[in-house]
């Protein structure tokens, strides 16, 4: 699963293209960001990890705010806060805010993790959970190869888009309610400035 470009991709990136491709251009391209209830309660619940330290509960060595990268796939970020188990067991737990629920942008944030302290510590990080902090609950995730490979396959399209230097196209649905760039973003203007342009060409080429 080697890679062949030398771009290295942030983790969050990986999460913001599984969620919207364009959201993705407008952070990590444009350099975009505004925030909203759902981003701040999201920074608000980061302020537990971001501080780098570690602590020993119950034989278990638990680092925050590790550093995370891998040269093998150009992977860079951050794991929110990761468990050294006695048996020698690496279990990384990602912070969101909301109720427990499965999100696949959630999981491929974790999956990259799992495969940069695998390459890091030189051992099989097969699984880690994301903590829901409105529940308070984890929901254990198991980092298959189709999640490793989903992985790879998102960050070379993320590095494709930056090269392009072109955002992709607005999602316009349901997803951009709770988006903070809603405003930056205009979906609904652009979507309708489509709908205008292939009625023109409706118009003026009939038999297209």
């Amino acid at each position: 699963m080697e890679t062949s470009t030398t771009e290295a991709i942030p983790l969050s990136a990986l999460e913001h293209w599984i969620y919207c491709p364009r959201q993705c251009g407008l952070i990590h391209l444009e350099q975009a960001f505004e925030e909203n209830i759902y981003t701040a309660r999201g920074q608000a619940l980061h302020h537990l990890v971001d501080t780098p330290g570690y602590e020993i509960k119950a034989g278990v060595r638990v680092e925050r705010a590790l550093p995370v990268w891998s040269d093998r796939y150009n992977l860079i970020g951050k794991a929110d806060l990761v468990e050294f188990h006695p048996d020698g067991m690496v279990y990384p737990v990602e912070f969101k805010h909301g109720a427990k629920r499965q999100k696949l942008h959630d999981d491929i944030q974790l999956a990259a993790q799992a495969m940069c302290l695998e390459e890091m510590l030189g051992r099989p990080v097969s699984k880690g959970a994301i903590f829901h902090a409105s529940s308070h609950r984890r929901r254990e995730v198991i980092v298959t190869q189709e999640l490793k490979q989903l992985v790879l396959a998102t960050a070379d399209a993320i590095r494709a888009m930056l090269s392009s230097e072109k955002l992709p196209p607005p999602a316009n649905d349901a997803r951009c309610n709770a988006c903070s760039l809603k405003d930056i973003c205009q979906p609904e203007a652009l979507a309708q400035h489509d709908r205008q342009h292939q009625q023109r060409l409706v118009l003026f080429n009939p038999e297209q």
